[in-house]
C-alpha cells in the first residue's frame, strides 16, 4: 500500500490504519519524546498525547513532507511543549517555597536511567544528557535527532522546517557548547 493509501485510511479514521500506524511509530516517538524528556514515564504520556495528536489533526497533513516527517514534528512540539509546562510549574513552586507557600523541594536532578545503556556506561550517560539539556532548544533538538535518531542534516532540516545550513550551524552550535559544558563540569569535579 502506498504512502498515499495509507493516509487517506487514515483520514477515513480507519481503526486498523491507526492500529498499523501506532504499530510501525511507535518506538520511534516514544524514543523522540524520551530523548528529550529524558523521563520514561514522561515521554510514554507525551507519547500517547502524539498519537491522540495524529489521530485529531490527521485530516490537516497537507502531504508536502512524509508522514514520518510531520509525526517526528508533532512528537518534537508536543515534547517542548510538555518542557515548558513542566518548567513553569517549577518556577511556580519555587516561588511559592520563597514566599512559604507550599512545600516545594529545591530542583534536584532527575536521576536518568536511559534502557539501552549498559550499567557501567550509565553515569557518564547521566553527565552527557544533563549537558544536553542545558544546550538551548532548538540545538538540543537537532543534536538529538541526529545523534539518537540518526537522521540525515537534510531530514533534520526537514522536521524542523530549517535549511540544511542551519542544521550544520546548529550542530556545530551544539557541539561548541557539549564541550564548554563538559569541559567545566570536569575542571569542577577532577582538578
Amino acid at each position: 500500500m502506498s504512502e498515499t493509501e495509507f493516509i487517506h485510511l487514515l483520514r477515513r479514521r480507519d481503526e486498523q490504519a491507526f492500529q498499523q500506524l501506532i504499530v510501525e511509530q511507535r518506538s520511534r516517538v516514544f524514543n523522540t519524546c524520551f530523548n528529550i524528556l529524558q523521563s520514561i514515564e514522561d515521554g510514554e504520556d507525551v507519547c500517547q498525547d502524539v498519537f491522540i495528536e495524529i489521530f485529531q489533526s490527521i485530516s490537516k497533513f497537507k502531504g508536502d513532507s512524509q508522514l514520518s516527517t510531520w509525526i517526528y514534528r508533532i512528537a518534537i512540539t508536543k515534547s517542548l511543549e510538555f518542557l515548558r509546562k513542566k518548567n513553569r510549574k517549577k518556577r511556580f513552586g519555587f516561588f511559592q517555597s520563597l514566599t512559604g507557600q507550599g512545600d516545594y523541594e529545591l530542583n534536584q536532578p532527575a536521576n536518568f536511567d536511559h534502557p539501552g545503556i549498559q550499567l557501567e556506561n550509565k553515569e557518564l550517560s547521566r553527565i552527557l544528557f544533563a549537558a544536553i539539556e542545558k544546550l538551548p532548544e532548538r540545538q538540543k533538538v537537532a543534536f538529538l535527532l541526529n545523534k539518537t535518531e540518526n537522521l540525515s542534516y537534510s531530514e533534520i532540516a526537514e522536521v524542523l522546517e530549517i535549511s540544511v545550513s542551519s542544521v550544520e550551524s546548529l550542530l556545530f552550535r551544539a557541539k561548541q557548547g557539549l564541550q564548554k559544558i563538559l569541559n567545566t563540569y570536569y575542571e569542577n569535579n577532577f582538578k
